[in-house]
């Protein structure tokens, strides 16, 4: 499936690594304009190398999500250079430690929240006068299927990834009457850094590529994906209700 974004602008954070940053590539490949935000810089200069590869633009952003005041100043800035925003992917998070409940350090479980929970917020809170007013708006919230399982150990990092799913599923019903359409996105577990600090053991060859997962993202970026308040599950590549674990 072709997917045309020309004209369009994307924001994406987490765009240093992993998902994030195959996403941010497959957007500009696209035609969008992607403004890629991270706190890796150099991670951020590789992207924008690959994009400029790619014949496609970006626009380097680098700051840390835990800077709110940042996040408050995005939206403005995106406003003041190109009046509009039409694409946001909320990628970037923590996973924290794996850990059972109550030995987790009130310090990392706060910084799990912070990041994964209020820096999500404060981004939808920033972008959403610009992108309720794009004609096509399309917003990905990454989620987990953490969310869902809550398996042992995983406590606060289930939890944030459930706040995220509700912040999501109640921003899409506050706007199903505009042309804007928000999912939830359940990548399954890719061969990423993060997973990689989950499950030491794992033989990362064995999960799929961050780039197989950002090739199925780009077609919900698109005017044709009409959803919102779903979930796209990317290892079954289906946009489903909200439902209870298997």
């Amino acid at each position: 499936m072709t997917v045309d974004l020309k004209g369009r602008i994307a924001l994406v954070t987490g765009a240093s690594r992993g998902i994030g940053y195959f996403t941010a590539l497959e957007l500009a490949k696209a035609g969008a304009h992607v403004i890629a935000c991270a706190r890796t810089v150099g991670g951020l200069e590789e992207l924008d190398d690959a994009i400029k590869k790619a014949g496609g633009s970006a626009t380097l952003a680098p700051f840390d999500l835990a800077d709110m005041n940042a996040i408050d100043a995005l939206g403005g800035s995106i406003h003041e250079r190109w009046g509009k925003l039409d694409i946001l992917i909320a990628n970037a998070g923590v996973l924290g430690v794996i850990s059972p409940v109550d030995h987790i350090e009130a310090k990392v479980f706060e910084k799990v929240m912070n990041i994964n929970v209020t820096a999500t917020w404060r981004l939808i809170r920033s972008v959403a006068p610009l992108i309720s007013k794009s004609d096509a708006g399309r917003a990905l919230i990454l989620s987990s299927g953490a969310a869902h399982k809550c398996r042992p150990f995983w406590g606060a990092y289930s939890a944030s990834k459930a706040a995220v799913e509700a912040l999501a599923r109640t921003w899409a019903a506050e706007t199903q009457r505009l042309p804007l359409r928000i999912l939830s996105i359940d990548p399954g577990a890719t061969r990423t850094a993060m997973r990689a600090q989950a499950v030491p053991g794992e033989d990362p060859e064995t999960l799929p590529h961050p780039s197989e997962v950002a090739a199925k993202l780009l077609p919900l970026c698109g005017p044709d994906q009409t959803e919102t308040g779903k979930l796209f599950v990317v290892r079954e590549n289906r946009i489903v209700d909200y439902r209870l674990p298997d």
